[in-house]
């Protein structure tokens, strides 16, 4: 390994970031997977990390580590309720520019349709 590839493992990683996921139960015994999402909710709560539930999955916010460890925890609870596989899709956003939280942007852009009335 290169010094400069060895500069890129020293890398911390962001310190705040705001990630959607959606966690897909697959071989579950009905169609229904609201049980399994319930259970996630239940952990997220626990985690301490400010979270909204939506139609699609659920936004969460903190740090880069808090969050990808809070979704790999969601997978390691299902798994351990008999769920054999998990698939996921996960949008992470990070700035640097400013703090800014899910509920900030979305007020910013309803502010912005009110404004337009």
């Amino acid at each position: 390994m290169s010094s400069s590839d060895q500069g890129l493992t020293a890398l911390a990683t962001p310190p705040r970031c705001i990630a959607d996921f959606c966690l897909v139960p697959i071989g579950t015994p009905t169609a229904s997977v609201s049980q399994e999402v319930a259970q996630v909710q239940r952990l997220l709560k626990k985690s301490g990390l400010k979270y909204s539930m939506h139609s699609a999955g659920t936004t969460v916010e903190g740090s880069w580590d808090d969050v990808m460890r809070v979704i790999g925890q969601c997978h390691a609870m299902l798994h351990e309720r008999g769920v054999v596989r998990i698939q996921s899709d996960i949008r992470v956003g990070t700035r640097t520019d400013k703090k800014q939280g899910f509920k900030d942007k979305v007020e910013a852009v309803e502010k912005l349709l009110k404004d337009n009335e």
